[in-house]
């Protein structure tokens, strides 16, 4: 099988050329690997990093590169989504351009697809040692306080319409069988996508298995891009859009070990 690894950047030049030497040398024992990269325009060098990137392992058959350029930065959940489109492989798995996860993580969160045992995967940073204080800044103060305290809000929101008990909706870490989008339509092109993306495919049958990852949270000194007046009130309407709109799928939901259907997912 053949795993598509989608990374949007955009303004990432401190962390994305040591991300992307790590997802490359990252070994995945029985999957080959297609690296599917989505610059958004960048002013500070990264996408000049990306290409370079390309071209370096032009050639090599380790893994597959696809490197899609926006003419300029539409958001990172519209950047999954041109990502998600041009995806090939069975299985498919989220990552940001910065350093807060740990791409050594992706066995672990693999191994429940691989081996059947689950269609949809979750890289919970809750389940950890940190429990839900995950956000712990070098100079955060009240402001990494109010995003922890937030996000244990917007979680409880989400869970308490979606009838779930999961620790963590909003991990980076989404990794799923690329039929579990297939009649499925999206549009948030935020932060919100985030909510979007679960709550639809929750609405269409398909439960997460949640994993323990590792986790190091940045400032917004480093590039952190959430904005907290803003990205607030674009999730309340995408939960509850995920909740209460009419269910988008137009085809039978998959199991974990159901064969890809050969028609692709919408992303209108």
């Amino acid at each position: 099988m053949k795993l598509s690894i989608i990374i949007a950047v955009y303004n990432e030049a401190a962390t994305v050329a040591p991300l992307l030497e790590r997802v490359w040398v990252q070994p995945l024992p029985g999957l080959a690997k297609e690296i599917v990269i989505v610059e958004s325009n960048s002013t500070d060098g990264s996408r000049e990093i990306v290409t370079q990137f390309q071209a370096r392992h032009a050639g090599d058959c380790a893994a597959e590169i696809r490197v899609i350029l926006q003419d300029g930065p539409k958001g990172k959940g519209n950047a999954v989504r041109q990502g998600l489109a041009a995806a090939s492989g069975e299985i498919v798995l989220i990552q940001d351009a910065d350093l807060e996860y740990d791409v050594a993580d992706y066995p672990d969160l693999l191994r429940p697809i691989i081996d059947g045992r689950a269609a949809f995967v979750l890289g919970s940073r809750h389940m950890g040692p940190n429990g839900w204080k995950i956000r712990k800044f070098a100079q955060g103060g009240p402001r990494a306080a109010l995003m922890n305290v937030g996000g244990m809000l917007f979680h409880t929101l989400f869970n308490v319409l979606f009838g779930t008990r999961l620790t963590d909706p909003t991990t980076m870490y989404k990794v799923f069988r690329a039929n579990c989008l297939d009649g499925l339509t999206f549009s948030c092109d935020r932060f919100d996508f985030d909510f979007e993306l679960l709550g639809k495919l929750l609405r269409s049958g398909i439960h997460p298995l949640e994993i323990p990852v590792s986790y190091r949270s940045r400032g917004f000194d480093e590039g952190k891009k959430i904005r907290i007046v803003r990205d607030p009130l674009t999730w309340v309407a995408a939960i509850f859009a995920a909740r209460f709109a009419p269910a988008a799928r137009s085809v039978p939901a998959p199991t974990a070990k159901s064969p890809r259907p050969a028609h692709r997912h919408g992303t209108s």
